[in-house]
């Protein structure tokens, strides 16, 4: 019993660093780590499509249609017409969504990238056949789950 003790509380440890930097990222630039994780993907280039941040952050485009108007709501991106292809939208993030960016926490999953890559290469297979086997063993393996270090659902609103 002194394992599963053990493993409940390294997992609860988890989902409580997650909460609580939502709640730190909510503070400081009033956004979700996923509406986070959607303007640095669009600050890479100062402009994306839905569809890649989608595809990239592996959420359906439903979802980043919600996470887009909620940031677009903010003030922190805007919808454009391309110019590549004028059936496209881009979305630009503005002046509000770079400063956001700059004024956040270091993001969860940023240091967690950093240290997973610090790793040697069994180390990181093995970690994520861990982690696979965990999900699994909760039945969250077909859960679609973007890679942010959040919990609850991915288009809600901050605290």
């Amino acid at each position: 019993m002194e394992r599963v003790d053990t493993s409940l509380i390294a997992l609860r440890r988890i989902l409580r660093a997650t909460e609580m930097f939502g709640r730190d990222l909510a503070k400081a630039a009033g956004l979700t780590p996923a509406q986070f994780r959607v303007l640095q993907v669009i600050s890479e280039k100062g402009w994306s499509t839905p569809k890649t941040i989608a595809t990239r952050m592996g959420v359906s485009q439903a979802t980043m249609t919600a996470l887009i108007d909620k940031l677009e709501q903010k003030g922190m991106v805007s919808r454009q017409r391309s110019e590549r292809d004028r059936r496209q939208t881009d979305i630009v993030i503005s002046e509000k969504g770079a400063a956001a960016i700059e004024q956040a926490p270091d993001a969860l999953q940023q240091i967690f990238v950093r240290r997973f890559e610090a790793l040697e290469d069994w180390e990181q297979a093995q970690l994520i056949a861990s982690l696979e086997r965990v999900a699994a063993m909760l039945d969250a393996h077909e859960i679609d789950a973007a890679p942010v270090l959040d919990w609850g659902d991915i288009s809600r609103k901050p605290n």
